[in-house]
């Protein structure tokens, strides 16, 4: 019990949404507001759950293959909500969460960190060289998403609309789609060998901040309870997120913002509750490598791993292939906060003041959204 009301504990006080969501769907039919809100919130524990089975079988499973499980399983919960947009044909919502999620680690999450950790102290020190590394791999795959907007811009085709569900672009862009995200799964690739295997020293850091802040630390489950606990918090989060997807629309309307705004910061944020809440816990405790690696790592991972995984599904799921071209907005925003995050993680040093400045950008982009 005692757990519960702790700082990692929190996310599974909100389990009875679960059950909420699930009668207000299926018994009573209700308003797709309360539908939303409750599935929202039903999100948040199967996260959690999903995250904490993962760590678990992390550190069982050795340092090689529990860092494969952490950064493959990390982003479960946003997946599984963006796998079910697709079968629902929201592709722009799918893009949106996509760059939403980028924007919340570079800017709210890792702002929330700085901030909150760099208050009463006059700054937090962390590592350099693994940011910098991870930042690298992030302008990596802005130009990667930049080039095929690009390409649509020439051929006359245009940027997808705010309000649009899904813009078909024909063969071509569908191709060149495919091969952005082929290259960016093999950087991704890349990626994990070069922070696990040649250069696992340069990350060491990471593990050990994880550990004192006990992100890491275990409750000593054993392998078959870890897959259980997985295979439970992936069956809740496949059911709560089709009730979210399945409110979303009449939802957005009732509330009047758009399908975009939901999709860029709410899906986002929601997707990635408890692993935020982490990151922003490590940082108070002075744990600064922990949550950088967080939020610069977890966007890298969304960038390059989520986004071709879902490319790749579109040709299976849904009503077709989804290009890689993303509105106005969002390659605007994208790139002022990978820029931003570049910036503020190049001297391995941190303040609450930069923190602010994050958070300002944030909250600046999420007023734009809103007015689309």
């Amino acid at each position: 019990m005692r757990f519960l009301f702790s700082a990692q504990g929190w996310p599974y006080l909100l389990a009875p949404f679960i059950l909420v969501a699930v009668l207000l769907e299926f018994a009573f039919h209700a308003d797709p507001v309360l539908i939303f809100v409750s599935a929202a919130l039903g999100i948040i524990p199967t996260a959690a759950l999903m995250g904490l089975a993962t760590e678990e079988l992390a550190a069982r499973a050795g340092p090689g293959i529990g860092g494969f499980l952490n950064v493959t399983l990390g982003n479960a919960a946003e997946l599984i909500i963006a796998v079910f947009l697709l079968a629902e044909g929201l592709q722009e919502v799918v893009k949106a969460s996509i760059i939403g999620s980028i924007l919340g680690n570079l800017l709210l999450v890792l702002g929330l960190a700085m901030f909150v950790g760099g208050l009463g102290r006059s700054r937090q020190s962390f590592n350099r060289t693994a940011a910098t590394a991870q930042a690298a791999m992030l302008f990596l795959a802005v130009a990667a998403l930049i080039m095929p907007a690009i390409y649509a811009l020439i051929q006359g085709g245009g940027l997808p609309g705010v309000e649009e569900v899904i813009h078909d672009y024909g063969s071509d862009l569908e191709e060149l789609s495919l091969g952005v995200a082929i290259v960016l799964g093999i950087t991704y690739v890349g990626g994990l060998i070069f922070s696990m295997r040649t250069h696992r020293d340069v990350f060491n850091p990471v593990a050990h901040g994880a550990e004192d802040a006990g992100h890491h630390a275990t409750h000593g489950w054993s392998v078959k309870r870890s897959l259980a606990m997985l295979a439970i918090a992936g069956v809740a989060v496949g059911l709560v997120s089709e009730i979210l997807v399945g409110s979303i629309s009449e939802a957005a309307e009732s509330i009047g913002i758009s399908e975009f705004f939901v999709g860029v910061i709410v899906v986002a944020v929601v997707g990635n509750a408890a692993e935020h809440w982490v990151a922003v816990l490590a940082a108070r405790k002075d744990k600064m490598d922990l949550a950088v690696n967080i939020a610069i790592g977890s966007a890298a991972q969304i960038a390059l791993f989520v986004a071709p995984i879902l490319v790749l599904l579109s040709f299976v799921i849904g009503p077709g292939p989804m290009p890689l071209v993303f509105n106005g907005f969002e390659l605007g925003a994208v790139l002022i906060a990978v820029l931003i995050g570049a910036y503020v993680t190049q001297e391995g040093e941190s303040n609450w003041f930069e923190g602010l400045q994050l958070l300002a950008v944030y909250v600046v982009s999420a007023l734009a959204f809103l007015y689309a």
